[in-house]
């Protein structure tokens, strides 16, 4: 599933795959301990709920979670971490603006250095404990010092300040949106700092929802339960209970779709979800996302550390036939930062040109003519759009004498794999941790001494400093900050070719039909709300 993240961060991934992300098939930062290809429920000891218990079921093609700490978490369990924990506000996609959650409105003072947030009352976390100033402090400031991969996101505050049991007051060093910050999909969780739990035997959270059963490895891998004392209150018709079902055969998912035994498939390849258009009791959503496929290149050992050969690479992707072959699952990407976010650039669409790609070739002493070059590639098991991709590459390669070692794989392995250095081409995808594109920069092409989601391997001083100026621009100088992110797709698409972006993916979902009110938010890759819906 970038999923991310960082996955991100899942890194998603996370995703969100991810995801998240990140993140493996669907999202970036993904997670492993899934069932393999052709397994099933019997063979993995899981059993998955029928709808008619009023459990709404999630079927992932990949593992749910990864990490447990609300702090640290940065990975596919967005999809379930959405649901058990809250932040203080939560970006809408419609109006492009983050709106209240646990704080029910927000001031800004000293030119964006000062960040006021008037708290929700009478909010209990998990545990029991009352949700007031003081505790919402303690988890921010924990999730700083935790220094995990997504704690950048609070890089700008310097103090912070219960003013009083519903009054918390931020400082920050340099201006920074921190309204949407407090948005994020990770890392932005307010939780009870003595209900983490890295077994998920319990949480902290303050969301609808809270563990009911973790079982890795498992087909029906996790299940939520209903937080009767959640701040919202409840309906008859929501869902009380969830499952994640993991299914990694998208043929096997749709079977179970259509048979009504889970309630949504997070992607169908493009001739499944035709016919899911046209099929009795299934419904269908299509929504622009923020997630996009980066084909990263090892810039640091092996036959990519050439520029030249990884020019070549960029050159031999098939972009206008993927495209058209994905019938509207994705979109030709321009740059590295999607459509909709500050910083996206047009006129970079890529094209193929396997004539400038055998020339790049041949005066890096490969090609038709000289010893055949292999290259190791890794991408998510389980995703038919990256499968597709890496068809269409391999077979374009092989007629200028590079032969492609295409490996599927589970992203937990996959990133293992991938910050040990063993691969030459990675593919990932990735989104934002929050509406913002900085993620792409600081996460995936900053210098790092120990790769997480720098799995180019890049390492630019140049690029580094001018990464390191864009929170402050984006809240001070936003010209100026579209200036630099320009400067830096160029640099790092163009001059250093770390990466090709292929496409950006349109989300394409498949519910069963009784399933109202789903609405998909391109900044919480693959997460349902699942307390929005009702039956």
């Amino acid at each position: 599933m970038h999923w991310h993240k960082r996955l991100a961060v899942a890194g998603v991934a996370g995703a969100v795959a991810l995801t998240a992300s990140a993140c493996a098939g669907g999202q970036v930062r993904g997670a492993g301990g899934t069932p393999g290809p052709g397994e099933s429920a019997a063979a993995t000891g899981g059993a998955a709920p029928k709808q008619n218990d009023a459990t709404f079921v999630y079927s992932p093609n990949l593992g749910v979670v990864t990490d447990w700490d609300p702090a640290t978490s940065y990975s596919n369990e967005i999809v379930a971490m959405s649901n058990i924990y809250e932040g203080l506000t939560r970006y809408n996609a419609e109006t492009k603006k983050p709106e209240p959650r646990l704080a029910t409105e927000w001031t800004s003072a000293k030119d964006g250095k000062e960040w006021t947030f008037k708290l929700r009352q009478g909010v209990k976390f998990h545990s029991g404990k009352p949700m007031d100033a003081e505790a919402a402090k303690k988890a921010i400031e924990r999730t700083i010092k935790m220094n995990g991969g997504p704690a950048y996101i609070w890089s700008a505050v310097d103090t912070i300040e219960a003013v009083d049991p519903a009054t918390l007051k931020f400082t920050l060093k340099y201006a920074t949106p921190l309204d949407l910050v407090a948005s994020a999909g990770y890392a932005a969780y307010i939780y009870d700092v003595d209900g983490v739990d890295k077994d998920g035997k319990k949480d902290g959270g303050t969301g609808p929802y809270t563990i009911d059963q973790w079982q890795k490895g498992k087909e029906t891998e996790l299940t939520l339960k209903a937080y009767e004392g959640y701040w919202g209150g409840w309906k008859p018709d929501q869902y009380k209970k969830v499952a994640f079902r993991v299914t990694p055969q998208l043929t096997t998912a749709w079977q179970l779709l259509q048979r009504g035994e889970v309630n949504f498939v997070q992607r169908l390849n493009p001739q499944l979800f035709e016919q899911a258009g046209m099929t009795e009791g299934v419904q269908v959503k299509q929504t622009p996302s923020f997630q996009n496929l980066l084909v990263l290149f090892n810039t640091e050992s092996g036959p990519a550390k050439s520029a030249a050969v990884r020019q070549a690479l960029q050159l031999a992707i098939d972009y206008d036939g993927l495209a058209a072959a994905l019938k509207g699952a994705g979109v030709k990407s321009s740059g590295l930062v999607p459509q909709g976010l500050l910083g996206h650039v047009s006129g970079m669409e890529p094209k193929q040109d396997l004539a400038k790609a055998q020339e790049l070739l041949q005066s890096a002493g490969y090609g038709p003519d000289n010893e055949e070059l292999k290259l190791k590639l890794t991408y998510a098991q389980g995703d038919d759009d990256q499968k597709l991709l890496v068809t269409l590459l391999s077979s374009a390669l092989k007629n200028v004498n590079v032969a492609v070692e295409a490996k599927p794989m589970a992203w937990e392995a996959q990133w293992d794999q991938g910050k040990k250095k063993g691969q030459d081409i990675f593919v990932m995808y990735w989104y934002p941790d929050y509406a913002d594109a900085y993620s792409w920069f600081l996460n995936v092409f900053r210098s790092k001494d120990q790769p997480e989601f720098n799995l180019s391997y890049l390492k630019d001083a140049g690029i580094d400093k001018a990464i390191d100026s864009l929170p402050e621009l984006t809240a001070t100088d936003q010209l100026k900050a579209d200036q630099v992110y320009s400067e830096l797709q160029k640099k790092i698409i163009e001059e250093k070719a770390a990466v090709a972006v292929p496409y950006v993916q349109t989300y394409q979902r498949a519910l069963t039909a009784d399933v109202k009110g789903y609405v998909d938010n391109p900044a919480y890759p693959n997460v349902v709300f699942f307390y929005n819906l009702s039956r």
